[in-house]
């Protein structure tokens, strides 16, 4: 009988799983009322726009990148929406494909940046960040509060399930969640992604389109953020340029909790969905201990993620040291 063996790679995955296991344990066995179903389907109804911006940031980081911009790009979506559809009462229908438009380009700009000019990721979306914002600020430095049927609607319906009820945007994160995984485990792309994070110059060196992957990375990435853009304006039912500031951090925050290697090359969507709910459990619990400032919710993601990049450094140097000493 053969016996099974973990991949190192996998060591972080198992590692968020058992902390959130042990988070909600934790605040099941401490707070009344935290084990309700509820309780559970609000961590996905709060944080689904950040579950949407962490799928399209998994692919960034997978490739060995990363994207500071979409915090920016969710504030840009809110204020092309509501102006749209405020000022210019044009339809949602029509509203949604722009907003969507939006960030795909800014995406596409990133991407061919970063490789056609060989450009690092990180000054190309900083860049992005400040752009995104800018922009923000030149449709309106005011909130521009929405009050359209559709957006209503968006904001207000309920899907039952049993006692509980979760949100439309729930749906759409999760119909994301599940593209994702097949694009990313079952597809050519996919396959390309990892193989980019994984050795970029043996990427090229096996012929893969190691262009038109990168540029398409970003592209996901920045239509994931005009996607949480909509999502996050359903929510707020306003647009604003301050909405999601620093966003893009939490994201970063749930996608290496969520046990994507910083290198690239190794990490799983469903461990970033896993992540989003951990900064979603330290929020929770903070809310159910009342006697806690919100600013401890950074204070824990800091610390975990530190400790995870700690953690993914230990697991990367112990796995070279034993393939040096096998050859």
């Amino acid at each position: 009988m053969k016996s099974l063996k973990l991949d190192y790679r996998q060591l972080p995955l198992l590692a968020t799983f058992a902390l959130f296991i042990m988070m909600y344990a934790f605040g099941s066995t401490r707070y009344t009322g935290f084990l309700s179903t509820q309780v559970f389907l609000n961590l996905f109804i709060d944080n689904a726009f950040l579950i949407i911006v962490a799928v399209g940031m998994t692919f960034v980081i997978l490739s060995g990148g990363i994207d500071l911009s979409v915090g920016s790009v969710i504030a840009l979506t809110s204020m092309v929406a509501a102006s749209l559809v405020m000022n210019a009462q044009l339809s949602p229908w029509i509203v949604i494909p722009i907003c969507l438009l939006v960030g795909s380009l800014i995406g596409l700009g990133q991407g061919c940046l970063i490789h056609f000019f060989n450009l690092q990721p990180f000054i190309v979306t900083l860049a992005g960040m400040f752009l995104a914002r800018g922009l923000s600020y030149l449709i309106s430095v005011e909130t521009i509060a929405i009050n359209n049927p559709f957006f209503d609607f968006m904001a207000s319906s309920r899907i039952p399930l049993g006692d509980s009820f979760i949100s439309i945007s729930v749906v759409i994160a999760l119909v994301v969640v599940v593209l994702a995984v097949f694009v990313g485990h079952y597809s050519k792309f996919g396959r390309n992604v990892y193989a980019l994070g994984g050795n970029e110059q043996s990427a090229v060196l096996m012929g893969l389109p190691v262009g038109k992957t990168k540029i398409m990375i970003y592209v996901i990435s920045g239509f994931c953020a005009s996607l949480a853009g909509l999502v996050f304006t359903f929510y707020m039912l306003s647009g604003y340029g301050l909405h999601a500031n620093g966003l893009e951090l939490d994201a970063i925050a749930a996608v290496v909790i969520g046990g994507t290697l910083l290198t690239g090359g190794a990490g799983y969507v469903a461990g970033s969905v896993v992540g989003v709910l951990i900064l979603g459990i330290i929020q929770t619990i903070i809310v159910f201990e009342g006697t806690l400032s919100s600013w401890w919710t950074k204070i824990a993601i800091g610390a975990l993620l530190l400790l995870f990049i700690v953690f993914q450094r230990v697991i990367v140097i112990r796995s070279k040291v034993k393939k040096s000493s096998v050859t």
